[in-house]
């Protein structure tokens, strides 16, 4: 196994300098023509994160349809994905390629991140747009210059992993009653950013976490985490990990008989993905969720759902997937608004003049002050076989201190 590890290091770093060798063919270069519009996604379709690669083929459902449409004003687009491993080493590679080798107009999603902090000032200092990203970590409570003033390039409308904690931790308190609260999340940025929003929401109400565990992206034996989660009296505790952490959560849990409410982030909000990964373990679990249940009635669900039985029929239909959807659906919006006079420039005084503009998820507000976009999230619960509750309409936070600068 550490050989395995050693080799993949050694693979990432050996892409990162072979393309920072490379000539930049299209480097500086506009990123379309008269014929297509290119755009790209780094995405982890492979690793430990690979549940969520399908957030990246989601995306290209919507430029399938576009381009099936007739396009934008005479252009069809083109579209690349590249897998990253949930590597933000591998995640850099990428974006590099993609940039210099394609001529890439814009970015949309990313699943990391870890990745995402790893290629967020190349893709400002190159001008090239990302909307919307698809991570909350490049937007932290803590690190608030990310978001005020914000890079003119990056567009973003997933709900800071603080204020999704914080609405959640609310909700634990206020309407199911918990006091014994745990917190379990990822030892990186994102995992991070939940866990401040929690502490930020107990703190309004002169309590504090009886447990906060971190874990590593790449661990597989979670016993004696979950022991000290058990023993700390924890009736309810926040899930801020990865699916395949949280399957190895659920069934480690499930081995020392410990059951207390989970409560996680909207990245494991794909039900049916989830029950059936987990063995039905995550019947129960309530989350955040930042789109709509799959099987919802909602007009834009609906379209999507058809397009997808006809333009890719071997896709699993769920959350994730229309995840990119809602990731790459502004980016669209804007490119129809500018018309056939295309630049990157144009493209940022549409997106800049977006108010409450909906798509998929809640409400987008961007102004050149603030491209945060949105701080809300809707809460749902695992049913049945996979099924979607949903327990609270889109919320946002009250505490959300980046809103009132």
């Amino acid at each position: 196994m550490k050989s395995r590890s050693t080799l993949l290091v050694m693979v990432s770093l050996a892409a990162v300098v072979f393309l920072a060798l490379a000539p930049a063919t299209y480097a500086g270069q506009p990123g379309f023509d008269d014929k297509e519009i290119r755009i790209a996604q780094f995405s982890p379709q492979t690793g430990p994160a690979a549940p969520w690669g399908a957030v990246a083929r989601g995306s290209g459902l919507l430029f399938d349809l576009v381009n099936e449409e007739g396009g934008i004003h005479g252009r069809t687009i083109k579209y690349y994905i590249r897998d990253s491993q949930y590597n933000p080493a591998l995640a850099q590679a990428a974006v590099k390629e993609h940039v210099e080798k394609k001529g890439i107009f814009a970015f949309t999603g990313g699943v990391s991140g870890a990745g995402g902090q790893a290629v967020k000032d190349y893709l400002a200092k190159n001008k090239i747009l990302w909307v919307v990203p698809g991570t909350a970590a490049l937007n932290t409570v803590a690190d608030r210059e990310k978001v005020f003033p914000p890079s003119p390039y990056r567009f973003c409308s997933y709900p800071l992993f603080e204020d999704e904690a914080s609405i959640v931790t609310k909700y634990a308190v206020e309407k199911l009653g918990y006091k014994k609260i745990g917190f379990l999340y990822q030892n990186d940025v994102f995992g991070k950013g939940g866990l401040t929003g929690c502490k930020q929401r107990l703190a309004s109400y002169g309590m504090e976490l009886v447990e906060a565990i971190p874990v590593e992206p790449t661990e597989k034996d979670l016993a004696s985490q979950m022991l000290r989660l058990k023993n700390s009296g924890a009736e309810c505790v926040l899930m801020w990990v990865s699916p395949t952490l949280s399957v190895i959560t659920l069934k480690t849990c499930e081995t020392i008989q410990y059951k207390p409410q989970w409560i996680a982030f909207d990245g494991l909000s794909d039900y049916q993905l989830m029950h059936n990964i987990t063995g039905g373990l995550f019947e129960g679990v309530i989350t955040a969720a930042f789109v709509p249940p799959p099987d919802s009635d909602d007009p834009r669900v609906a379209k999507y759902r058809e397009v997808a039985k006809r333009l890719a029929p071997e896709e699993r239909w769920g959350t994730f997937y229309l995840a990119g959807m809602l990731f790459s659906e502004p980016l669209v919006e804007a490119l129809r608004k500018v018309g056939r006079n295309l630049s990157t420039e144009a493209c940022i005084k549409e997106l800049n003049t977006f108010r409450n503009w909906k798509g998929l998820g809640a409400p987008i507000t961007w102004t050149e002050n603030c491209h945060q976009g949105t701080d809300s999230v809707q809460i749902q619960k695992c049913g049945p076989e996979g099924t979607y509750i949903l327990l609270q309409d889109w919320t946002a936070n009250d505490l959300a201190t980046w809103k009132k600068k």
